[in-house]
């Protein structure tokens, strides 16, 4: 993948879709609210210029950096492998959304690590019951 990909697709109403994971707002753009029944999601374009539709998973702190969860998705809107891409996630001074390559090996493990801890509340949260936020 390039060293730096723009996350392209984004909807809403005036904010960035990935901005979800940690918004307090009542706004279209959050999946997680009114009618929507699908994630947010942004197209990737790879090295060879192909493009992969991903859902947005979470975008989680690690170490005073944000990192993005993501889900590619097949023609259908389905990940039947269950593959994630992490990416490291910042923004613009105009605050777009940009994704970059982990190269760090520790990063990335760190990054591997705490998404890992964030399926495991999510598990535990919904084997007891816990409402989905």
């Amino acid at each position: 993948m390039s060293e730096e990909n723009k996350i392209q697709n984004l909807g809403g109403d005036g904010c960035s879709p990935v901005d979800c994971a940690s918004c307090t707002s009542n706004c279209s753009s959050n999946p997680n609210l009114g009618n929507s029944n699908s994630p947010s999601t942004i197209t990737l374009t790879m090295e060879d210029d192909t493009e992969v539709d991903c859902a947005i998973l979470t975008v989680f702190p690690v170490d005073k950096k944000e990192y993005i969860a993501l889900l590619p998705l097949d023609n259908q809107g389905h990940n039947k492998d269950g593959e994630v891409f992490l990416y490291a996630f910042s923004k613009t001074e105009q605050g777009d959304p940009i994704l970059a390559n982990i190269e760090d090996d520790g990063e990335y493990q760190a990054a591997s690590q705490a998404f890992e801890r964030i399926l495991e509340n999510a598990r535990k949260e919904e084997e007891a019951g816990v409402p989905i936020e």
